[in-house]
């Protein structure tokens, strides 16, 4: 009988575990679960006999995946997965998923209510701002920044994307106006949604002069990764433009800087939101348990990355 892995430290809802232990009951498959571990002991111990693996922001480095000799595929329950060592998956014939699309709406949504408390001024009482009429660009036209594009369209907003991986066609069959390059993005736009993911061509990329290029009463919204944000050069501009505001799913190195310095033009969610809604905790999970299933099953690895 395979045996599976749950290994989340913050655990899913009751509703997505039951459902996930249905996918792989139905399978006959049998299911572990270790829950709210402080220890990577405790980690290194469960991945041990298993077959397959499901994690959320738990990292799966190197020594991990070592211990796992029994281990075929291991998949993150959502969308980025900088949170497993690739290399060692492919050193140790493990495929990696991720699940792609499944918490999108829950980013999507709290992109824009970042927005709109932002505007509103931290709903501190003052006169505020709206959306409507403001521009909107998009930095990387995925699952998540096309449900941006469409919410943000509902608030009458001009909305502007750029993604050097899509043609303008597919762009701009949604109603969004595409652009040539990410300085033309900023260039453009007083808000400016964040969803590139962090890898070695993007970390640090979002620095001061693109930032210092948009134009006045700026917002960048982050639902991205901390990563990808050049914190010395973000620090510039908070510094250099009291216009200037951040928004973040997941505060900065340095947000106890912005605490001393620049309260009213920031707000830092207390943990990573933007995949905590119960329906994304339900996709996520039962989409990470279907798509095992179906490789140990079937040897499908549409969603393999790696």
């Amino acid at each position: 009988m395979k045996k599976i892995l749950i290994a989340t430290e913050k655990p899913f809802a009751k509703e997505a575990i039951d459902l996930i232990k249905a996918v792989f009951t139905n399978a006959g498959y049998a299911v572990t679960f270790l829950e709210k571990y402080i220890q990577k002991s405790q980690l290194l111990e469960a991945v041990v006999d298993c077959d397959a693996i499901i994690i959320r922001s738990d990292i799966a480095d190197k020594e991990v995946i070592a211990a796992a000799k029994n281990l075929k595929i291991i998949v993150r329950a959502g969308a980025g997965f900088n949170n497993i060592d690739l290399d060692s998956c492919t050193a140790n014939n493990v495929v990696a998923m991720n699940t792609p699309g499944q918490n999108s709406n829950a980013v999507a949504e709290l992109a824009l209510g970042m927005m709109v408390y932002s505007a509103r001024g931290l709903f501190d009482g003052s006169t505020g701002s709206e959306l409507k009429n403001k521009t909107l660009g998009i930095h990387a036209y995925g699952n998540v920044g096309r449900l941006v594009a469409s919410i943000a369209k509902g608030f009458g907003m001009k909305v502007y994307a750029y993604d050097p991986f899509l043609s303008h066609e597919d762009i701009e069959k949604d109603g969004v106006i595409a652009i040539d390059s990410a300085e033309e993005l900023y260039k453009n736009c007083q808000y400016v949604s964040l969803h590139i993911p962090a890898n070695a061509s993007t970390n640090k990329s979002i620095g001061f002069n693109l930032l210092n290029s948009m134009p006045k009463n700026a917002t960048l919204v982050n639902t991205a990764r901390m990563e990808v944000i050049n914190e010395n050069e973000l620090l510039k501009i908070m510094e250099q433009r009291t216009d200037f505001k951040y928004v973040s799913d997941v505060a900065p190195i340095c947000a106890k800087i912005f605490a001393e310095k620049y309260q009213g033009r920031f707000y830092f969610t207390p943990k990573k939101m933007g995949a905590q809604t119960a329906e994304a905790n339900i996709n996520a999970g039962v989409a990470a348990a279907e798509q095992i299933v179906d490789f140990l099953e079937n040897g499908n690895i549409k969603y393999k990355v790696n």
